[in-house]
């Protein structure tokens, strides 16, 4: 599966590592329920990082199709609760 972090890049990651990252649905949930920005900014940053780790980094010239897109860590709350507007499963698909 291949993610893309918005003004980062892509990454390849297994179904087990992806599965591992529902975990931070719920705290994405809450902070942006909570309007808590401070919050927000420090489950993405955690987020982004597990990516960064358990991922494999996908060149920039390999052209590859994301299969799931997620903001930066600098995403505002109005920014995050549109992403969680448009999905039925938060950031993470089940």
């Amino acid at each position: 599966m291949i993610v893309r972090i918005l003004n980062e890049g892509q990454f390849r990651l297994t179904e087990q590592a992806l599965a591992s990252l529902n975990s931070f649905d719920d705290d994405v949930e809450q902070a942006v329920n909570s309007g808590d920005q401070a919050a927000l900014t420090a489950v993405l940053q955690a987020l982004l990082e597990d990516i960064r780790t358990r991922g494999e980094r996908v060149p920039d010239d390999e052209l590859a199709d994301s299969d799931l897109i997620l903001p930066d860590a600098d995403a505002t709350l109005a920014d995050v609760r549109a992403w969680l507007s448009d999905s039925e499963e938060g950031l993470i698909p089940d």
